[in-house]
Order: C-alpha cells, then sequence, then structure tokens
C-alpha cells in the first residue's frame, strides 16, 4: 500500500446511526469479554489439568490462542471507534491490522486440518496413537500451521504493500480488509485480486482436503465397531471440531467463493462482523459443552479455588 499522499484511512464501519451503534458496542462488547473468557479458561485448563495433556487438547490450546489473536487484531479498534467517534487509522496500524488478521485467519484453517488428522490417528490408529502423535510431532504440525499460513499471504500482502491510493482513502467496512482496499486504489488490481483468490481456493482446497478424507476414513471405521455405544462415544468426540469446522469453512465459502457477496458490501460486512465476534465466542462452548472431560477439569479447577478461598 505505498503512496506519498495518503497516511492514514478512514473506517466507515458498520452504520452511521448512533443507536445501532449503541447496540454494536453492546453486543461486540459482549461477545468478546465471552470469547476472550472462553479461550483463556481452555488454555488455561490445558496447562493445569494433568489429564488435558493429551495431543487434543494441545491443538485446542493453540486453536483457542489463534482465536484470541484473530479477534483481538480488529475488535478492540473497532470498539474504540464506536466509543470515541475515531474512525481514523494510519498507514501503519492498517497493515499490521491486514497482516495479523490474515495470518490467523489462515492458520486456523491449517491447524483444523491438523486437528482432524489427529482425530483420524485417535480413532482409526488407536494402538499407534500415542507413536504417530507424539509431544515432537504435535510440536512440528503446529509451527507447520502458522508457517502455511504466513506463506499463504505472502504473495498478496507484497502485492497489496505496492498498492497506490490517488484520492479516497475511506475504507468501506468495519477494519481494514483486502477486498475494500482494492476498491479504493488507484492501480491495476486485477492480478492482486486473481491472487487473493487463488490463496483463498489453495487454503480451502488444501485443508478442507484433508479434513475431508479424514473423516471418511473415521466414519468408515466408526460403522465397523461392534456396539453402538463405541460408534456414539466415537462420535462424540469428533462433534465439536465437526461443528466448528462446518462454521469455519461455511463462512469463509459465503466471503470468497459468492460472487454476489463481493458485490453486497454491507452482506460481506456483516458477515465479517459474524467471523469476528460470533464464531471465536461460540466455539469454547462448542467444546466444552460436548467434551466430557473439559467440563470436569473446569468443574474440578472451580472446586480447588472454592476450597483455597474458604481457608
Amino acid at each position: 500500500m505505498r503512496n506519498s499522499t495518503i497516511t492514514t484511512f478512514i473506517l466507515l464501519g458498520l452504520t452511521d446511526d448512533p443507536e445501532l451503534q449503541v447496540l454494536i458496542f453492546i453486543f461486540l462488547f459482549l461477545t468478546y469479554t465471552l470469547s476472550i473468557t472462553g479461550n483463556l479458561a481452555i488454555i488455561i485448563l490445558t496447562f493445569v489439568d494433568p489429564h488435558l495433556k493429551t495431543p487434543m487438547y494441545f491443538f485446542l490450546k493453540n486453536f483457542s490462542f489463534l482465536e484470541i489473536s484473530f479477534t483481538s487484531a480488529i475488535i478492540p479498534r473497532y470498539l474504540y471507534s464506536i466509543a470515541t467517534g475515531d474512525n481514523v487509522i494510519t498507514y501503519n496500524a492498517c497493515v499490521i491490522q491486514v497482516f495479523f488478521t490474515d495470518l490467523c485467519g489462515v492458520s486456523e484453517f491449517f491447524l483444523l486440518a491438523a486437528m482432524s488428522y489427529d482425530r483420524y490417528v485417535a480413532i482409526c490408529k488407536p494402538l499407534h496413537y500415542v507413536i504417530i502423535m507424539s509431544n515432537s510431532v504435535c510440536r512440528i504440525l503446529n509451527i507447520c500451521c502458522w508457517v502455511a499460513g504466513l506463506c499463504i499471504i505472502i504473495p498478496p500482502l507484497s502485492l497489496g504493500l505496492n498498492l497506490k491510493f490517488c484520492d479516497s482513502n475511506i475504507i468501506d467496512h468495519f477494519g481494514c480488509d483486502a477486498f475494500p482496499l482494492v476498491k479504493i486504489s488507484c492501480s491495476d488490481t486485477r492480478f492482486m485480486e486473481w491472487t487473493v483468490i487463488i490463496c483463498a481456493i489453495l487454503t480451502l482446497n488444501m485443508t478442507l482436503s484433508c479434513v475431508v478424507l479424514s473423516y471418511a476414513y473415521i466414519i468408515k471405521t466408526i460403522f465397523r465397531f461392534p456396539s453402538v455405544q463405541q460408534r456414539k462415544k466415537a462420535f462424540s468426540t469428533c462433534s465439536s471440531h465437526m461443528i466448528v469446522v462446518s462454521i469455519t469453512y461455511g463462512t469463509c465459502i459465503f466471503i470468497y467463493m459468492n460472487p454476489t457477496a463481493k458485490e453486497k458490501v454491507t452482506i460481506n460486512k456483516v458477515v465479517s462482523l459474524l467471523i469476528f465476534s460470533i464464531s471465536p465466542t461460540l466455539n469454547p462452548f462448542i467444546y466444552t459443552l460436548r467434551n466430557n472431560q473439559v467440563k470436569k477439569a473446569f468443574e474440578d479447577s472451580i472446586k480447588r479455588i472454592a476450597l483455597l478461598s474458604t481457608k
């Protein structure tokens, strides 16, 4: 995003209506607080509870960290804008916001793929699970998710840094995002737009293929189990992950694969808001409410805290 005149951008947000802004502020403040609290609780529990030291919870801990980083990159800034009326964001802050939202967002897809592979090994190769999913393998997979995310965003980000802005500095969004920035640029953006779409398709194809293949083998294995109880138990270990995958991929496909969504800016902004607010809020509840081990760890922690407070 190179230019010699424009050093700041103006974020239009979602609406100019003061009453709606108050409602949006309350909604975002509550969802952001719940998101941070829920994901931090998962991270703390996986550190302190000895029963949550398995690969599944290692990935869940890292997923929660990504969720916190993802939503914190944009929501606090938008809350500040609503509260103060200051919609101006500097060029450097805009670049940083794009970098972290894209990095965390793309890395999440690769981490979801790694989590599906973990579930595949746990159900399809239970006797070799400890050997295959060792601590070193889990750490390598986690690092690879971050590296893959970085490799995916570097090409479009590099092109974006060369965009020129001649007249308009008004971004029709509540945060710095690729498509609104491309819209106000006076450079030829066709190559960058195609690069963004190709990178998005590449990310979706690679990670979704891994998820689909993993669950195809998982379902095939589960139906071979002799008892209904075994099948239910196996499905319950995957259900939370499957719900999160459905929400994450569904919203992303809507934005990047639906051509009409790019034209309808308002719909795009609303869906983006849901991605940054609702998804990070729901994920901790999806994983805890459907997971007995996490619920038990949480109850044990509450009991310990209550016991210590009475002393």
